[in-house]
């Protein structure tokens, strides 16, 4: 066993008026803690929630990873990770130095019991030594088919639950949660064995940012929006989700994942069930969980048919420019990539959803790698006026625009006149930025989501039924791909994907807003 010298933050400085109430004392277990996700995001992430007083006064975070490493070596390590990721508005030695002195590290296999027997033992001896009352939150940022590996080492070690019936455990799983609808049923059923649904966290950070989250607060919290929220006076829904990059260093993760599984599944189809639900009951897990589930029981499911006319996949290759002016490679060419993968980089796909507020609205969702912006935002294009009175005039439609990233806001757009004599009409917007309105940087969704779990509000993490019910409408796009091969590449590098996404929404008399 390895820790660092005192392995526990306590801390006397009050929470501050800007600060969300803290959690319970707990102790954090991250496995796979030596890894790219643990290194760039949840470390920084747990960091900041230290700083900003939204964690206990008194906390530890154990790594556990098969990584020989002295306590010592990761918390040195975990210091490099806050001072390059972290918001560097919250970085100073002084917390540093308290931060670091919260972090041990357990290293072992996650097939070794004994492994799981040495973690058991340093979290009694945390419990004992610094009163965290026996609250244990478990991470896996390990590859998925970790998972079921962990969970079972977790119950026989007699983690799952703590003995004196009053502390809490709780298990946060990273995505991909399956990679189909049977992995998922899988899955679900082996956490399930082991611990209780309210225990179970599944993330997906895009929840935990700002915007998404004010989608809900856009339409319930203000009169002007929700009346006009349906189809009477929306005419379609558009939602990207867009990379500038390519597949990095994650080609062996990618080619058996592909933008439906990494992207659409989860991200994409998050978003629209948020933008589709109705006003839940109340702002809390059970209600806005039933809301989103009923959105995807309702999206039209996939056929063969209508999978050749409302889904586009595509696969960038060669085009753009790189940083030393050459031609950004292509999908495969990047290392680890198959000469004649067939895996998609990019999918564009309209949806229906055959319910009373929007039948008829069709909802256009495409993600892909290698275009022109990063960006990842949520459209709503309202019906063009009953009756233009300005003659000659191109009116363009009113747009709802919510910005997720990278610079997270909303804007309006609406016709004005131009100064002069002529009515000349023009195209203006109304903008909401998070930066300019708050002044403080973007706060990291996983310290948000994080947060939550250790309060114990599940509102942003999905549940059982509705990662299955996402994966049953996916599951047939799945299968259409894996019988059908198209010829990829199809689209350059640095353009807005393959043509015949174009035509999805020319086809409808529509056009993609490429930003």
């Amino acid at each position: 066993m390895t820790h660092g010298k005192s392995a526990v933050i306590e801390t006397a400085e009050p929470v501050t008026k800007s600060s969300i109430l803290p959690a319970d004392p707990c102790t954090i277990v991250i496995f796979g803690a030596s890894g790219d996700l643990s290194r760039r995001k949840l470390i920084p992430a747990l960091y900041g929630l230290a700083a900003q007083n939204c964690l206990a006064r008194r906390f530890a975070i154990i790594g556990f990873a098969r990584t020989p490493m002295t306590g010592d070596a990761f918390q040195r390590s975990a210091i490099d990770s806050v001072k390059k990721f972290a918001d560097a508005s919250t970085v100073r030695e002084d917390e540093c130095k308290k931060f670091a002195g919260a972090l041990a590290y357990v290293s072992g296999e996650y097939h070794h019991a004994e492994a799981f027997a040495k973690l058991k033992i340093l979290l009694d001896e945390l419990d004992r030594a610094h009163k965290l009352h026996g609250n244990r939150l478990f991470y896996l940022a390990t590859p998925p088919e970790i998972y079921p590996l962990i969970i079972e080492q977790l119950n026989k070690a007699g983690l799952a639950r703590h003995p004196n019936g009053k502390s809490w455990t709780r298990i946060i799983i990273e995505k991909p949660f399956g990679r189909d609808l049977a992995s998922a049923r899988k899955l679900n059923q082996s956490v399930l064995k082991t611990f209780d649904e309210s225990q179970v966290y599944r993330i997906d950070h895009y929840l935990g940012k700002d915007t998404v989250q004010n989608l809900m607060v856009l339409r319930f919290g203000n009169g002007i929006f929700e009346p006009l929220w349906n189809r009477n006076y929306v005419d379609h829904v558009q939602i990207t989700a867009g990379e500038t990059l390519g597949v990095e260093q994650r080609a062996a993760f990618y080619e058996t994942a592909g933008a439906t599984r990494d992207m659409i599944q989860s991200h994409v189809l998050q978003l629209a069930s948020l933008v589709a639900m109705e006003p839940p009951a109340a702002f809390d897990a059970t209600a806005v969980r039933n809301e989103k589930i009923k959105v995807l029981q309702s999206i039209r499911p996939f056929t063969a048919e209508n999978i050749k006319t409302d889904i586009v996949r595509g696969q960038y290759g060669p085009g753009g420019e790189s940083r030393n002016s050459s031609l950004l490679a292509g999908y495969r060419k990047e290392p680890g990539v198959a000469k004649n993968s067939a895996t998609e980089t990019y999918v564009a796909a309209k949806l229906q959803i055959d319910n009373w507020r929007w039948a008829g609205v069709p909802f256009y969702l495409r993600t892909g790698k290698r275009l022109p912006s990063r960006v990842t935002e949520i459209a709503i294009e309202f019906r063009r006026a009953p009756h233009v009175v300005f003659r000659g005039q191109d009116v363009s439609t009113n747009a709802l625009v919510l910005n997720v990233q990278p610079n997270e806001g909303i804007s309006i757009s609406f016709q004005a006149k131009l100064p002069g004599q002529e009515m000349k009409l023009k195209d203006v917007k109304m903008d909401f930025s998070y930066q300019k309105e708050f002044g403080a940087g973007e706060r990291s969704a996983y310290a948000t989501l994080i947060n939550d779990c250790m309060r114990g509000d599940a509102t942003l993490f999905d549940r059982a039924d509705g990662v299955e019910a996402a994966w049953a409408l996916v599951d047939p796009i799945l299968d259409y791909f894996q019988s059908h091969h198209p010829k990829f590449p199809n689209y350059s590098a640095g353009t807005w994907g393959p043509h015949e996404a174009d035509e999805l929404l020319e086809r409808d008399g529509r056009h993609w807003r490429n930003i």
